[in-house]
């Protein structure tokens, strides 16, 4: 039996914001998903109710382009702050145009300037700042390489000779070793929710629950990291002030639910520049506003819209200050500010909403963009309206992102989102240790050159025995060097991700993020590795072909000729298939031996996304026939070129990876042209949707919880 809002959850509240809304848990403690399944309306029509955009949303739109963004196309960074180390509060108010603002605020005091963050660390600031064509500011270089220690510095300080090594040799490629981590979803709603001063006064509960305790090394950390979640809020308040609003309390109606939320997040993207700064699960949360002010007048569909487009169009124009090296790594300097979205709940409800087709409309409305990273959670028994919805977008613009929501919902719960591209978390109650990647092909070559460096001789893991001889290779003898070397690049790695993590906890602590998340959470370590199709391949070749090692004149293996065919993966061909599924779980089981920073849990991803480009340049020729010097796939791909029997191949091929081996996340990425869906729009739709419900069937592997026991 459910009841409407009481007096004492009224009261609770401060004011009347919670009017007209179920009560439950969530008015006694911070429980968002409660108040979200106790509360929203699942919608399970077309699209037919939506609006197009505003006339005051189209005219920020054109005055972002004309005065700003065309301007950063042509330079790359259009200005950057030099004085102000960047923080919640650090700069004044800012804004696009202040007659056509409809949510407000901006990372510094003027569209796209970006700030910098010294705290991870100033080298990297610095080289950022004259690639962008300013002056240090000599002062702020004074306080970050004199003053202060930044979580680079500490990082170096601890760095063993094996990382150095490997670092170098770009083996492991990536390490958030001078940036921010990332890969952390706020729950931004709890901000809308329950105003600042309520989530203040829990985290000051939480701090003070254990000041009986004796002193440990976790009781201080405990203490301290929650006293700074309390000043980071702090400064929220104050960033939100600076604007005209008082967020101390409970968002009153849609409008604020909207600007509350999107402060939260405007807070962590201020403080942090993350690899990945996910803004998590909105759509069901804000559509209880929605549906509110609807039933009451106080809005329209025009102005729900409205909303909706202008936090995306924020979105759109987070910039972080990053070096041209860490751009050309990911291909630009993407933030993925992934919105999930969908889905199923437990209860066997859609997690479908109004607003669910209001975020996809606003790539209708503004034309389509990277960012927000647009998630959703498919599973074939979504509402057929929505289904077909998804398709059209998809069709139209190719700017939306599919999830198997069976297997993240069985794993992580229905209140998961995507911290990243493909890491999958419950907000606000665990984060992850973002560890970028190792080159799982690059050991193979490891392997077979007894720990020398293919590009540049130089010997980088010692005391390791090469292949000796012209051949041909033997698998057997092939897969027992390659699992050695796995344990000396996966042990180097995972060292690196614990020295990592243990300082950013130090010096670049993500105190928002967390305030924003239980006092006790999961810890995940999000390890991944890159050119799983070429190992697989290249392990085929061996198996079931003759390969013949071509030497240089120093005895270094450089290059392979291999003869007979030998089976592909990506062909739906188990032969193939199952060496690479044995890849990623020989890979992943070193992962799980060795023990990790704050006891997290190790999780694993198949993912590249755009760095296969810098993982090619660093890596020789392979026994596939892959070149040297040449892109790998992305992510779990077939080999480029190589999967000759078709999309649904390669997508049963991938789908023998074991997801509990890779919970991290599993990435495949494939090129339809809409010409190839059919010659009719609806056929193109129609199309689309069966490829999507094929792709994502459910199977029995996903129902064991490979994240319990750790």
């Amino acid at each position: 039996m459910t009841t409407e809002v009481t007096t004492s959850a009224t009261t609770a509240s401060g004011n009347d914001a919670w009017e007209g809304f179920v009560t439950g848990p969530w008015t006694e403690d911070i429980d968002v998903r409660d108040f979200i399944q106790r509360n929203y309306t699942p919608y399970d029509g077309d699209a037919s109710f939506l609006a197009g955009a505003t006339d005051k949303t189209l005219r920020l739109w054109d005055t972002l382009e004309k005065k700003y963004l065309s301007e950063e196309r042509k330079v790359r960074i259009l200005d950057v702050d030099t004085h102000t180390p960047a923080d919640i509060d650090a700069f004044p108010a800012g804004y696009i145009s202040e007659d056509d603002d409809v949510i407000v605020g901006l990372q510094t005091d003027s569209p796209l300037r970006r700030a910098m963050m010294p705290n991870g660390g100033w080298r990297m600031v610095e080289t950022a700042i004259k690639e962008a064509g300013k002056e240090v500011d000599p002062e702020v270089k004074k306080i970050f390489t004199r003053y202060r220690k930044t979580h680079n510095d500490a990082v170096f300080d601890i760095y063993t000779p094996r990382i150095r090594a490997a670092r170098s040799s770009h083996i492991i490629t990536g390490l958030p070793d001078a940036y921010g981590r990332g890969r952390i979803i706020g729950d931004y709603r709890r901000v809308a929710l329950y105003g600042v001063d309520f989530l203040i006064e829990q985290k000051q509960k939480a701090k003070d629950a254990v000041a009986d305790q004796p002193f440990s090394e976790h009781w201080a950390r405990y203490r301290e990291e929650h006293s700074e979640q309390i000043k980071a809020l702090k400064k929220l308040k104050v960033m939100a002030a600076s604007y005209g609003y008082d967020i101390s309390g409970p968002a009153k109606n849609a409008h604020e639910a909207v600007q509350w939320t999107y402060f939260a997040y405007l807070a962590s993207v201020k403080s942090q520049d993350g690899a990945a700064m996910s803004i998590g699960r909105l759509s069901g949360f804000l559509d209880i506003y929605f549906e509110r002010d609807l039933r009451n007048g106080v809005i329209d569909e025009t102005r729900a819209q409205e909303l909706i487009d202008n936090i995306v169009m924020k979105l759109r124009i987070t910039r972080f200050l990053r070096t041209i090296d860490y751009d050309q790594i990911f291909s630009g300097d993407p933030y993925w500010a992934t919105w999930s979205d969908a889905g199923f709940g437990e209860d066997g409800r859609a997690l479908v909403t109004k607003t669910s087709f209001r975020l996809l409309q606003t790539l209708r409305n503004l034309g389509p963009a990277p960012e927000p990273n647009i998630t959703i959670f498919w599973d074939e028994n979504l509402p057929e309206g929505y289904k077909d919805f998804c398709a059209a977008i998809s069709i139209e613009t190719s700017s939306i992102q599919y999830e198997s929501d069976p297997q993240i919902r069985e794993h992580w719960g229905d209140d998961a989102a995507i911290a990243c591209c493909v890491s999958p978390m419950r907000v606000g109650k665990q984060m992850q240790f973002f560890g970028a990647r190792v080159n799982a092909a690059k050991a193979l070559l490891y392997a077979i050159n007894g720990g020398r460096d293919e590009m540049s001789g130089k010997l980088i893991v010692p005391d390791h025995q090469g292949v000796e001889g012209d051949g041909p290779l033997d698998f057997n003898d092939i897969w027992e060097k390659y699992e050695q070397m796995l344990d000396w690049v996966v042990g180097t790695y995972v060292e690196a991700l614990n020295i990592i993590h243990y300082c950013h906890d130090r010096y670049a602590y993500e105190a928002i993020e967390m305030a924003l998340h239980d006092k006790e959470i999961v810890r995940t370590m999000g390890c991944g590795i890159a050119g799983l199709s070429i190992v697989a391949d290249s392990l085929s070749a061996i198996k079931y072909a003759k390969v013949y090692p071509i030497r240089d004149e120093s005895g270094l293996v450089v290059d392979y000729r291999t003869e007979g065919d030998f089976p592909i993966y990506g062909n739906d061909d188990d032969r193939a298939d199952d060496i690479a599924a044995t890849v990623v779980h020989t890979v992943m089981s070193k992962i799980r031996a060795i023990p990790l920073y704050r006891d997290a849990i190790p999780t694993q991803s198949v993912l590249t996304i755009t760095s296969n480009v810098v993982y090619g340049k660093a890596t020789g020729s392979f026994p596939s026939g892959h070149r040297k010097g040449t892109p790998f796939s992305p992510g779990a791909n077939p080999e480029n070129g190589m999967d000759t029997h078709g999309m649904v191949a390669s997508m049963l091929s991938v789908g023998k990876l074991d997801y509990n081996d890779a919970l991290d996340g599993i990435s495949l990425t494939n090129t339809i042209t809409p010409q190839g869906l059919g010659r009719t729009k609806e056929e193109q739709v129609a199309n689309l949707v069966g490829i999507l419900d094929a792709g994502f069937l459910a199977d029995e592997s996903c129902v064991e919880d490979a994240t319990q026991g750790f």
